[in-house]
């Protein structure tokens, strides 16, 4: 069974944890480049980690967006206390904040299963079997990526959780954003995602009440083992 190393960095400055992630992802890469070019014997094991966070209000923008999405300027970004940044992962624009479980699982695919579609179709699947236990039945929309509630609904649909990855040699980095206790005021500064026709929502918005993100971790937690196979292992000093 793969082991995989469990690290919440709590709420951290979005670009404090994307370089986290880069430094982590770099490292990975660079030993499957060296392991390449070793003999059998002489290669290394590769590490797995999965980061939680939040970050303090910010937007990024992936890879395939379009800047007109974001629809507000410099100095309205000020007053909403909010910074923005061009990142590399897929996707278009989105919005982290306070109350939104973030996640970044930097994986070595080879150590699991070279298929970037399935790896999505994973992480989809972990949050759909968390906001089960919660008596949410959620889903996927058809051509896009992402947790949605009642997705095939015209002018019901609503998207609890955003996806966005990066992937080379595969080693994975970014994920995912699940809205669970969002001020989902911040949306309507952005064309979510790029799409017009569908709402955003939280998990606290469907239930009525805030959620206990600890408890809503450890389901993630374990939902994330048992579809991937795996033992997360806890790690405090990072």
């Amino acid at each position: 069974m793969q082991l995989v190393k469990f690290i919440d960095l709590g709420l951290i400055d979005y670009k404090q944890a994307w370089d986290y992630q880069e430094k982590l992802f770099d490292e990975l890469v660079s030993l499957k480049i060296a392991n390449r070019n070793s003999p059998n014997n002489q290669q290394a094991a590769t590490n797995n980690y999965l980061i939680f966070c939040e970050h303090p209000h910010v937007y990024t923008l992936g890879k395939s967006g379009k800047e007109d999405n974001l629809l507000v300027n410099e100095t309205q970004l000020k007053e909403k206390h909010a910074t923005y940044y061009k990142i590399n992962r897929g996707g278009d624009i989105t919005y982290h904040g306070p109350g939104q479980i973030v996640g970044y699982p930097i994986l070595d695919l080879d150590n699991f299963f070279t298929d970037i579609h399935k790896y999505l179709r994973f992480l989809e699947e972990m949050v759909i079997r968390t906001l089960v236990e919660y008596g949410i039945e959620a889903g996927r929309s058809k051509g896009e990526t992402g947790v949605w509630l009642d997705a095939d609904i015209p002018h019901k649909a609503r998207k609890i959780c955003a996806m966005g990855v990066r992937a080379s040699r595969w080693v994975t980095m970014h994920g995912f954003a699940f809205n669970v206790n969002t001020d989902l005021n911040y949306f309507d500064n952005i064309i979510p995602c790029g799409i017009t026709d569908k709402a955003v929502t939280s998990l606290d918005k469907e239930l009525g009440h805030k959620v206990d993100e600890k408890e809503l971790k450890q389901k993630l937690k374990k939902h994330f083992a048992n579809l991937f196979e795996c033992e997360l292992i806890l790690m405090t000093n990072h």
